[in-house]
């Protein structure tokens, strides 16, 4: 099949289908005339690294499951030692996005939200003490 075929059924753009070729995540065949020839291996492949994408594993990380994912003698620690770090880095993300939350939430606050030019929100954006 050919490329837009092949977008369709995998539900990502040509242009990162080409991307993920070009770093050797797939490797489709070449027709006699040149052309990429994807298969359905290669639209499973694409979809495996879009739903691993969506889970936040990194390219490299991706790279790592593909492969465990073809190695019919891996072991499962091994995808759950990724998956594990990969669990935590999340972890940390949403612990760092709910001291943003509260840190604006308290800036919000204080905020009087009026005619007057005082803004702690301003404030505490360029580092000024914020009055509670």
């Amino acid at each position: 099949m050919n490329i837009g075929t092949a977008a369709r059924r995998s539900g990502l753009p040509a242009k990162t289908i080409r991307y993920y070729e070009e770093i050797g995540l797939i490797r489709p065949q070449r027709g006699g005339n040149g052309y990429r020839d994807y298969g359905d291996d290669d639209v499973h492949r694409l979809r495996f690294v879009q739903r691993a994408r969506r889970l936040g594993f990194s390219v490299e990380e991706c790279r790592q499951l593909l492969s465990l994912y073809s190695d019919k003698h891996r072991e499962s620690a091994e995808v759950k030692q990724i998956a594990q770090a990969r669990l935590r880095e999340i972890d940390a993300r949403l612990a760092e996005l709910r001291g943003l939350r509260e840190t604006l939430e308290q800036l919000v606050r204080s905020c009087h939200g009026d005619e007057r030019p005082d803004c702690p929100i301003i404030a505490g954006l360029a580092g000024e003490p914020v009055p509670n």
